[in-house]
């Protein structure tokens, strides 16, 4: 095995009086070049060095367990890999604080000491290259040769200070109970002692027996049978807290910080707990070197804005993508009266779009400066687009970010077994055949209503509703490679998604804020509106918040590209599957247009569609898989399963036949089985 660590140069490195962090700093460097391919090898060679060289072996290992009881391990038990108390936003701040002006550091304090040895953002990768196995010998070797009244002195100090850590942090959670932010999500709370008070009151007394065992081994050990049925209790009490979070109660970043304090909280005391009640030696020490390995790693995301971002939202991004799940299940049409009430639905959205297109390229001819046409065009569609859904009308474009989550919750529910692929391929059929259906739905009325108003135009003013110029400029818009229709088609699909995630927010908002019941209450409406309308008001504003917002942030951002790329002088633009198919209709009767041309830009519109509703979708579902903490592990196989079922039924991926059939064979069945004149 190649050495790369020199016996001499460690041995008096170690020898030196006041070395040991500097020394264990080079021991790590030498560790760190090895990266991701080599450190475990590396790990190896040190081990193979410390197994061989017996002095060597004794000087670290006698050295190291001085420094060792010298460590305040308190502050790296109770902090690294809990979130802070102090809240996002105050965390946040102080992160970037540090990074900027790093805190001095205390030399004696183990969370200090850690911060000076695993300093580089690239530790965390080879860090976890080393097995448990590795470090266990690590541990195993250095305490060989020890002396046994400094091997005991070890064993108390750490023991001592997992004692006040746990203690600590059982006050902690036990004060988490008067959080406001959990009160109103729970209001039991305020009513009866939770788990959480249990659980500080049953952990106080093991505290104390630990205390008094270290100075009398003959004390009886405290049993911690109930300490565990607590724990129990505080996980199940969190869980249920997560789920009124994502649910009704609404969640924040704020409640995401906090529930997520609180598990990780729980999960060290549990680990504690743990080390201190095993009685098996060799156990106790792999539990410990398992507690070692995190509070290693999570030195290295200590002062990380992207880790304490990434982990922060993640309950807010399920909040989010669970109320879209809940909306989605409404945009999946399963059998032909559904598919037929989306396309009815879609059809009504296609006559307001068509207006909406018509007020648009009047727009245009008014002549506005850049900023003022903008202003113009972002509040026709993001008011349209409320209108819209106020009527109860749908907009193709709108389904991807809702059935994307009710997909991904499919899929959270387990991905084992063919079964389950072909449950996943069917649905994601029906997602696709919903889509089309209010495509359609969008496009055949929008291309009607534009048709019958230009041909209205040309009968009764005797003139075209469009200029030839206009015409050329409407059907070069929708050319997918000429006129860059697929690539603005994207961005269109990319807005789509994020509407999704607006709408989805501003939802578990309304929860959140109680909105209906602020509404009902509010002191100004009281002088002016009786209690029925009151209660009405707040009951359609809670309900369609997020939709409302997500439409009209979604038509501004729309509006809003073309100016984007004006300002930054990119070749920005958006494409909507249905504008697209209103423009056609309007093009179409201001020209000479023949039939087959007309085809042709019909399905150059359908590609528009294609990527607005997929691109969206694929944003949306990695997303909600994300959120959820899942995904799809063997992708070939609901690929597979969905080529199978479209293979037994074709025109199944765009109306549900499937269903009819499935109707008409059943009462085949049934007429066989029925004895002839009876």
């Amino acid at each position: 095995m190649p050495q790369f660590f020199d016996a001499d140069k460690l041995k008096a490195e170690f020898h030196h009086d006041n070395s040991v962090l500097g020394a264990l700093r080079t021991v790590i460097a030498e560790l760190r070049k090895g990266g991701e391919q080599d450190a475990a090898t590396r790990m190896d060679a040190l081990l193979d060095l410390l197994d061989n060289d017996t002095e060597l072996r004794q000087l670290v290992g006698e050295r190291f367990h001085e420094w060792f009881v010298e460590q305040n391990l308190y502050s790296a038990i109770v902090s690294l890999g809990i979130f802070s108390r102090r809240g996002f936003l105050n965390e946040f701040m102080t992160r970037l604080y540090d990074k900027m002006n790093p805190p001095p550091l205390d030399l004696t304090n183990a969370k200090d000491a850690l911060t000076l040895l695993f300093s580089q953002r690239s530790d965390n990768d080879w860090l976890e290259t080393i097995s448990s196995v590795q470090w266990l010998k690590l541990h195993l070797l250095l305490c060989q040769d020890l002396d046994v009244e400094i091997k005991q002195r070890s064993i108390n100090h750490f023991k001592e200070q997992c004692l006040y850590a746990i203690e600590m942090l059982a006050i902690w959670v036990a004060a988490e109970e008067l959080e406001p932010e959990l009160m109103r999500i729970d209001k039991r709370l305020v009513d009866n002692d939770s788990a959480f008070i249990v659980l500080q009151r049953e952990l106080q007394p093991f505290v104390q027996n630990m205390y008094q065992r270290f100075n009398d081994p003959e004390v009886e050990p405290y049993n911690p049978d109930h300490i565990w049925v607590m724990l129990d209790q505080c996980r199940e009490l969190v869980q249920r807290l997560r789920r009124r979070g994502a649910g009704a109660a609404g969640s924040s970043i704020s409640v995401a910080h906090l529930l997520e304090r609180l598990e990780q909280t729980l999960e060290r005391i549990e680990e504690l707990l743990t080390i201190l009640t095993d009685p098996d030696p060799l156990s106790e020490q792999t539990r410990c070197l398992s507690l070692w390995q995190k509070l290693v790693l999570a030195t290295t995301e200590k002062n990380s804005l992207k880790s304490l971002v990434r982990n922060s939202i993640g309950m807010l991004s399920r909040s989010i993508t669970q109320n879209k799940s809940d909306h989605g299940e409404h945009y999946v049409a399963r059998d032909k009266s559904a598919f037929w009430a989306l396309f009815g639905s879609a059809a009504g959205a296609g006559v307001l779009i068509a207006l909406m297109a018509l007020n648009k390229i009047y727009i245009e001819d008014l002549g506005f400066d850049k900023g003022f046409y903008t202003l113009l065009v972002s509040l026709n569609y993001g008011v349209g687009f409320m209108i819209v859904h106020m009527l109860h009308f749908t907009i193709a474009s709108k389904q991807p970010a809702m059935t994307a989550a009710n997909f991904a919750a499919e899929v959270e529910r387990g991905e084992n077994g063919r079964a389950v692929h072909k449950k996943l391929a069917s649905l994601l059929i029906e997602v696709n055949r919903s889509q089309w259906a209010a495509v359609w739905g969008n496009v055949i009325t929008a291309i009607i209503i534009a048709s019958l108003i230009a041909s209205f135009s040309l009968w009764y003013w005797q003139t075209q509703l469009i200029q030839p110029s206009t015409v050329n400029h409407l059907l070069n818009d929708i050319t997918p490679i000429g006129g860059m229709a697929i690539f603005y088609a994207s961005i269109a699909g990319v807005w789509l998604f994020c509407s999704g995630i607006i709408a989805g927010y501003f939802d578990n908002r309304a929860d959140y804020l109680e909105l209906r019941t602020r509404i009902r209450y509010h002191p100004l409406l009281r002088d002016w509106m009786k209690e029925s309308w009151r209660e009405n008001l707040g009951d359609y504003v809670h309900t369609h918040y997020g939709s409302l917002a997500g439409n009209f942030f979604f038509g501004v951002l729309l509006g809003i590209t073309p100016y984007i790329g004006y300002l930054l002088d990119l070749p920005l633009d958006i494409r909507h599957v249905a504008f697209s198919a209103a423009n056609l209709g309007y093009a179409t009767f201001s020209s000479t247009m023949g039939i087959f041309e007309f085809f042709v830009y019909l399905l150059f519109v359908l590609i528009i569609g294609f990527f607005n509703l997929w691109v969206s979708f694929a944003l949306a579902l990695i997303v909600a898989l994300r959120a959820r903490g899942t995904r799809i592990s063997r992708f070939s196989a609901l690929m597979r399963s969905i080529w199978d079922q479209t293979k037994e039924n074709p025109l199944r991926v765009f109306f549900p036949v499937g269903v009819a059939q499935q109707v008409i064979k059943s009462e085949q069945d049934n007429s066989e089985q029925t004895p002839s004149g009876s």
